[in-house]
């Protein structure tokens, strides 16, 4: 098959990656990709969000199977519109991609679906907002109601803060996204990132992971897209996984068909585990991003058997198989990241890290005159396989500590919940 993987993060390169495994996989082009697809993939350098030249590229190559990796172009529909094209597509409609363009239309479906999730109250003016935020008191969740990229989310330990991050959203911190806000109560419990494909009616689960929003260790400072992951999420027992599936991720998929808006590629929910079981946060339409990483490096079934099988509805024929081992990521990124990332710097010793077990993928790069260069604000993902998530933890600030690159930073603590799990005695 010919190939074409649309975007150029961590995720993309990690999907691209596990693409290029397969032994289907005759060419395999990335539009834009990055300085690390460039070395296994073509990279394209076509501005995705011109849905006409994105068909018009993948036509003149003919290419057979289109995958959508980042949000943005999902919710803007490029799947119906490669569809419409007549070129096999895997992601989801616009209508379906609501799940995460709008957190007030995925909480409208948790109300229809008897879904469990946060309580919540819907506003589209700052006054009324601010009014629900001071009635309701802190900690307290503020939403952006539309994309923005991993940042719009608040969660709010004082007054002050809900209403600095209400006023922001009004006030355009969010651009379009933040125009409406959803306000969310504060659940107590252990986050946890469940994947699923699903072809419409078909489910079949994927591993847990965990991710690390903060940017600061010991989850100080802002939100970010992810500073590090890693997989399986213990708090994920059998019987945890199984009540997501039945409690969340099923009665949604169920009414998301009936209202004629049928789910079709790989949904992520953020998953809160509360002492009265499973509740959803929000829902994504793409792998996450760094979860797709340690994912990517544990799978051992073909991907491209498990993206097509999805596309095209016979996700029921397929089954697929995962690593043990545990693998865990780390994201450098940098400095001045989430706010406002240097981009420019050279960085060094890259090239030659991977391994069998060791992948950096590249989030955040290009290749300039032969030198690898730092292109945004999550630049690398430090990827390994470990025995224990301590091992796999120990193995990956190894491999970090042997990259020159000055003007970059990472968490020093990524897996610390699952590594105090580890280290408490029986």
């Amino acid at each position: 098959m010919r190939i074409l993987v649309i975007g150029s993060g961590g995720r993309e390169h990690a999907l691209a990656w596990a693409i290029a495994k397969s032994p289907r996989c005759e060419k395999l082009f990335v539009m834009p990709g990055n300085g690390g697809t460039e070395t296994f993939a073509e990279n394209v350098p076509v501005d995705i969000t011109d849905h006409a030249a994105v068909i018009g590229f993948a036509k003149a190559e003919a290419i057979d199977f289109v995958v959508i990796g980042p949000d943005a172009p999902a919710v803007a529909g490029l799947g119906d519109d490669v569809r419409a094209g007549g070129l096999l597509c895997f992601g989801p409609s616009k209508a379906a991609a609501q799940l995460e363009g709008s957190k007030a239309f995925t909480k409208a479906l948790c109300d229809e679906a008897k879904v469990p999730t946060a309580a919540y109250a819907r506003f589209d003016n700052e006054i009324e907002a601010l009014a629900y935020v001071h009635d309701q008191g802190a900690p307290i969740v503020i939403k952006a109601d539309g994309l923005a990229a991993g940042k719009g989310v608040t969660v709010a330990m004082t007054m002050e803060e809900a209403a600095d991050a209400v006023r922001d959203c009004f006030s355009g911190a969010f651009g379009e996204s933040g125009s409406t806000v959803v306000i969310e109560e504060f659940l107590e419990g252990e986050e946890a990132s469940i994947f699923a494909l699903c072809d419409g009616t078909s489910v079949v689960m994927l591993p847990s992971a965990q991710d690390h929003k903060r940017v600061w260790d010991g989850d100080r400072g802002p939100n970010t897209g992810g500073m590090g992951a890693y997989s399986p999420a213990p708090v994920m027992t059998p019987d945890m996984t199984a009540r997501v599936e039945q409690e969340i991720i099923l009665p949604s998929i169920r009414r998301m068909a009936e209202r004629g808006t049928p789910f079709t590629g790989v949904l992520f929910a953020g998953v809160m585990v509360t002492a009265d079981g499973p509740k959803l946060i929000e829902y994504n339409v793409r792998f996450g991003d760094p979860e797709c990483q340690v994912l990517m490096l544990r799978l051992k079934s073909d991907v491209l058997d498990l993206l097509e099988a999805t596309a095209r509805g016979t996700l029921k024929d397929v089954k697929p198989e995962f690593s043990d081992e545990v693998s865990l990521t780390v994201v450098l990124a940098a400095k001045g990241y989430p706010v406002k990332p240097e981009t420019g710097s050279e960085i060094k010793g890259v090239d030659g890290l991977d391994g069998a077990r060791l992948r950096v993928f590249h989030a955040g790069t290009i290749r300039r005159d032969g030198r690898l260069i730092a292109n945004g604000g999550r630049v690398l993902n430090v990827t390994v396989l470990g025995a224990t998530v301590a091992e796999a933890r120990d193995r990956a600030y190894d491999a970090i500590d042997r990259i020159d690159w000055p003007e970059g930073f990472c968490r020093r603590d990524i897996g610390w919940r699952a590594v105090a799990r580890e280290l408490k005695p029986a």
